[in-house]
């Protein structure tokens, strides 16, 4: 990562910002993400603004909008190209991880595209699964936001406040991150179901007074 962090530093802002939000972007437009982890370019375009070769508040929106925008092309090239593309050469010895995250997909739903976004392998392959099984658009672009957001600013912010340390960030950090958000979603999700639950033997107990 250090040759790449040397490279990027050496081109001027503008070509930087472009640089930073192409990874991204064909992250998971692309599948790059197999070559290149987008947290990998995240991590970098802090790393820049704490060189003072970009301005942080720039970069932050910057890398959010190429996150949002890479899965909404995933989203976009799964739906129209589906088995096609699920079956092609590339992904062929992907198959075992490929159903896994299917079949994550299906019992998760949208929540399945928002931990997605922090766990490498989903990150490339959810959006154009998502498509693919004819989520519904609003539901997808929800949770895809949600997560863009939050990936997008956290680890451009962890670059940036990482500095000189960026390679430990960028070998660690995600990890890390990814096993705390799957603890959280799954705590909401249980809360959810709890609540919902709850209001439907609720509605039965009413339902049944009435009678």
């Amino acid at each position: 990562m250090g040759d790449i962090v040397a490279a990027v530093l050496s081109i001027p802002p503008l070509a930087a910002y472009l640089l930073v939000f192409a990874l991204v972007f064909a992250e998971d437009a692309a599948f790059v993400g197999f070559v290149v982890p987008g947290e990998t370019a995240a991590v970098v375009g802090g790393v820049i603004a704490n060189q003072g070769k970009a301005d942080v508040w720039v970069m932050v929106p910057l890398v959010v909008v190429a996150a949002v925008a890479g899965d909404t092309a995933g989203y976009e090239v799964g739906k129209h190209l589906g088995p096609k593309l699920l079956g092609s050469r590339a992904l062929r010895r992907h198959r075992e991880r490929l159903g896994h995250a299917q079949e994550f997909l299906a019992r998760r739903g949208g929540w399945a595209v928002f931990i997605g976004r922090f766990v490498a392998f989903f990150r490339a392959v959810t959006p154009a699964l998502a498509g693919a099984s004819h989520m519904r658009y609003r539901t997808f672009l929800a949770y895809n936001a949600l997560g863009g957001l939050v990936w997008g600013t956290g680890f451009t912010l962890l670059g940036y406040l990482a500095g000189a340390s960026y390679e430990v960030v960028a070998k660690t950090v995600g990890r890390d991150v990814a096993a705390v958000v799957v603890a959280v979603a799954l705590v909401v999700v249980i809360v959810w179901r709890a609540r919902r639950a709850r209001r439907q033997r609720r509605a039965q107990r009413r339902s049944g007074r009435g009678q």
